[in-house]
């Protein structure tokens, strides 16, 4: 057995996920209206800036990270960017599960948790 063959099966499901169609099919939706395209690109921008700062080890004001909630609600109103968000959010699922499970199978090398 090929890790690396195994992998690529994995990716291939990935993309060929109901899941992924689902995220593919709401981007076309926000895509095709430029004003919650505007929006979201905004509301992503400002989301990668704040994950740079964290990264570099400062962290953001409450007030900064109240603001950024409060878009993420204005956002959601927006029944197009509301459906990427929750197809987003079942794709992150399974990112996380896959990981647990590789994760998991791994555990016996170095002992059980505390």
């Amino acid at each position: 057995m090929n890790i690396y063959d195994k992998a690529n099966e994995l990716a291939k499901a990935l993309k060929e996920s109901p899941e992924v169609a689902e995220i593919t099919s709401a981007m076309k939706l926000v895509d095709a209206d430029p004003e919650s395209k505007r929006m979201l690109d905004d509301f992503r921008n400002r989301q990668n800036e704040l994950q740079q700062q964290m990264m570099t080890g400062e962290m953001p004001s409450p007030e900064e990270m109240e603001k950024m909630e409060k878009l993420f609600e204005v956002l959601s109103m927006n029944l197009n960017i509301r459906r990427l968000f929750d197809a987003e959010r079942r794709l992150s699922v399974i990112i996380q599960d896959v990981n647990k499970i590789i994760t998991d199978s791994l555990q016996h090398l170095y002992g059980p948790q505390m």
